[in-house]
């Protein structure tokens, strides 16, 4: 089998987790599994390729390297697309796209870059086909091809994935800012309820007090089910040259037995017991989440309520894990009101709210503090024996909510650095009584 150099990007923060997935996944370890800065390098076969398509919850797209090479200008890049093979690639009759990144490069425009790379692509198969070229199609490319460039080095690859990875086949109810599914993934391998190099989840019960449309819970569940991320979608090597159709459905039916074993999937959790909770003051966001379970096929699995959570008991007798995105910003106060708001994926994060002036933002500031001391004092009364995981831009979360974290994770929700903090919710300590009471 052709041995091929992968390139898994990922979010800032997640490359040791997404590292420890793919070892899971393939038992690939030393030189053929590299973390990098931004996602890690795979040195795989294409039944590699497919598995991590279809199972991976943390890389963004899955590329194969096709060349690369010290450029100095565009004519360096032309040179180092014409000179691959695109033909065995894909055919001149398909359209693709070229997305190019770059990180401290000296070229004055990357558009003009690009536009080298597309013409020398589209040369390139006019030698080739006998004058023929594929079009150009930036809305949906049957190809996609990605190049990135440092200071002085460009990659050349072509995306198999085609949409990105986060999108997982089953969200159509969503709210206004929804959580991605592969942050959502991250969150649960940062906290430890998931195990990605053992593909194991905590026998613990899961909450998310905040669930919107149901991006955590739905990915525990699916987890603890053992259903593979990507079994809803399609992928772009599907449009590629020497797709296997035969190897592909072996490889998706060999992960539909892994977890169908039975009525119980390889972590334990019966399609009967719950241990995955999500509840929402929008109880039109607890209906999105509903639907979309039931297409993630999960709804079995999780238990999703209605509810203010400056109210709602813990779902379960057991002390577990709450792992959420909470409300920040704008509006702060409709999350602890039952029925007033819209939920947590109406709301802006709280740093982008403080970089508008005048009182309406102040307010707004003020309601997120009492939001958060609330919550706390709800938490000690009713939660001790949990751990809380909260993911915030807001690095004065902790004094917010009057506790002291345990663990702080750097993570990045697109451009905007997060922290994943934990908290360990003890319960409240009685007031020593008063002399002469």
């Amino acid at each position: 089998m052709t041995t091929l150099t992968l390139f898994l990007p990922c979010a800032g923060g997640v490359e040791d987790y997404l590292a420890d997935e793919v070892h899971g996944l393939t038992g690939l370890v030393g030189q053929d599994l590299l973390t990098l800065r931004g996602g890690v390098r795979v040195r795989g076969d294409w039944a590699c390729v497919l598995r991590l398509n279809l199972m991976s919850r943390l890389a963004q797209r899955v590329l194969v390297e096709l060349a690369h090479a010290p450029y100095v200008g565009e004519q360096d890049l032309y040179a180092l697309a014409a000179g691959v093979a695109w033909e065995d690639w894909f055919t001149p009759r398909q359209s693709f796209r070229v997305d190019l990144t770059a990180q401290a490069s000296p070229l004055k425009s990357l558009n003009f870059a690009t536009l080298r790379i597309k013409d020398a692509v589209a040369d390139r198969f006019r030698q080739q086909a006998g004058g023929v070229r594929p079009s150009i199609d930036t809305q949906r490319p049957d190809v996609r091809v990605s190049a990135h460039l440092t200071a002085d080095q460009a990659q050349l690859y072509i995306d198999t994935s085609g949409e990105p990875l986060f999108k997982r086949g089953w969200r159509q109810d969503k709210g206004e800012a929804p959580l991605k599914e592969t942050l959502a993934a991250a969150m649960l391998a940062a906290s430890g309820w998931w195990q990605p190099a053992t593909r194991s989840v905590s026998p613990l019960p899961l909450y998310d007090p905040c669930c919107g449309s149901g991006t955590i819970v739905i990915e525990a569940a699916q987890l603890a089910l053992g259903l593979p991320a990507g079994g809803q979608r399609r992928f772009a090597f599907e449009r590629l040259k020497g797709f296997d159709a035969t190897q592909w459905h072996a490889i998706k039916s060999e992960a539909v037995r892994a977890c169908s074993t039975g009525a119980e999937g390889p972590n334990g959790l019966k399609s009967a017991a719950v241990r995955v909770f999500g509840s929402d003051v929008a109880h039109r966001m607890v209906d999105f989440a509903q639907r979309n379970a039931a297409r993630a096929g999960v709804a079995q699995a999780v238990q999703l309520r209605g509810g203010d959570a400056l109210q709602r008991l813990p779902p379960s007798e057991q002390a577990g894990v709450i792992l959420m995105n909470p409300p920040y910003g704008e509006r702060m106060a409709a999350a602890g009101v039952a029925g007033a708001g819209r939920g947590r994926e109406a709301f802006q994060s709280g740093t982008l709210a403080r970089q508008r002036a005048g009182a309406a933002a102040a307010d707004e500031v003020n309601a997120g503090d009492e939001f958060f001391a609330r919550l706390a004092a709800h938490w000690k009364s009713h939660y001790a024996g949990w751990s809380a995981w909260l993911l915030t831009p807001d690095l004065k979360l902790p004094g917010r909510l009057r506790l002291k974290e345990s663990r702080r994770v750097p993570l990045w929700n697109g451009p905007i650095e997060c922290r994943l903090f934990r908290f360990d919710l003890t319960a409240r300590t009685p007031r020593p009584p008063q002399p002469g009471a």
